[in-house]
């Protein structure tokens, strides 16, 4: 089997992307996080995901308008307004490019162009409204690859079988650490094809309610003027102990790569944790 080809991830063009994640889709996550009692009133199959939060709506005039992307920065944020700490872990996740058709205003079909490695990075806060309250604090808050394996095919024969993605560490002193388990991309619950007739569906039917950490993210996608490409964070890996009870500190180097077990090319995300 042929590797996939390298493609570059151009942020000028990621301004016009519309940014979104999936919430539980990697057994044990959420747990690890603290976050799985945010989920107690969202009903979901015993297997799938939680559901779907933005991070980020070009053109909104929310926080969610900000562009958050970045290939080697992570600014650590201001203080937010509850005064809570500033406890930054890093989400080491496969960020899947699609294209979008419309009809109306449904999202009928996403179409896969490109995946790599990308940091969805949170702020741990207990008391969050939502998810997204967690995601987007402003420049350089997200973490993207400068390159990204092209694919189409994510079946689980196709070339993206032999992909793994792993999180490393290292911290201002010089240390290096494992910060996430090194994990194959089908160990996702839900991956390929029923991971994308599962999103369009929640695109549809998702509308969030004052009790749940979820929101109406197609609806948004409608008010940014419905756009023709989507980046998806598809979920969070499992954490190292490491991983799991350390956070970033200014001067620590945040790294997560995609990589292909059958071929030397990769796609990896460094990013240096600063303060602005």
């Amino acid at each position: 089997m042929n590797a996939p080809a390298m493609i570059e991830m151009n942020l000028d063009e990621a301004r016009d992307w519309f940014g979104f994640g999936v919430a539980g889709n990697f057994a044990g996550h959420l747990e690890q996080a603290g976050e799985a009692v945010d989920f107690s009133n969202v009903e979901s199959k015993s297997d799938a995901p939680k559901g779907i939060f933005p991070w980020y709506a070009p053109g909104h005039g929310s926080f969610l308008g900000e562009f958050p992307l970045s290939h080697d920065a992570l600014i650590v944020p201001k203080t937010m307004a509850d005064d809570g700490p500033l406890n930054l872990q890093i989400e080491p996740e496969v960020g899947l490019a699609c294209r979008v058709d419309w009809e109306g205003d449904i999202v009928v079909s996403l179409r896969p162009f490109a995946l790599g490695a990308f940091n969805d990075c949170s702020i741990r806060r207990p008391n969050a409204r939502k998810i997204s309250d967690k995601k987007n604090w402003g420049p350089a808050s997200k973490g993207v690859a400068r390159e990204f394996f092209k694919v189409g095919d994510l079946t689980p024969d196709g070339p993206t079988a032999t992909l793994r993605l792993l999180c490393h560490l290292r911290t201002a002193d010089g240390a290096h650490h494992e910060y996430g388990v090194d994990s194959p991309l089908l160990g996702y619950s839900y991956y390929g094809e029923v991971l994308l007739d599962w999103i369009i569906e929640r695109l549809a039917n998702q509308k969030g309610s004052p009790d749940t950490p979820l929101e109406d993210v197609g609806a948004l996608m409608v008010a940014c003027g419905r756009p023709h490409t989507v980046l998806i964070g598809i979920g969070a890996t499992r954490y190292t102990a490491l991983g799991e009870s350390t956070y970033l500190k200014p001067g620590d180097e945040a790294i997560v790569r995609v990589y292909d077990t059958a071929d030397a090319k990769f796609s990896e995300l460094r990013q240096l944790v600063r303060e602005p």
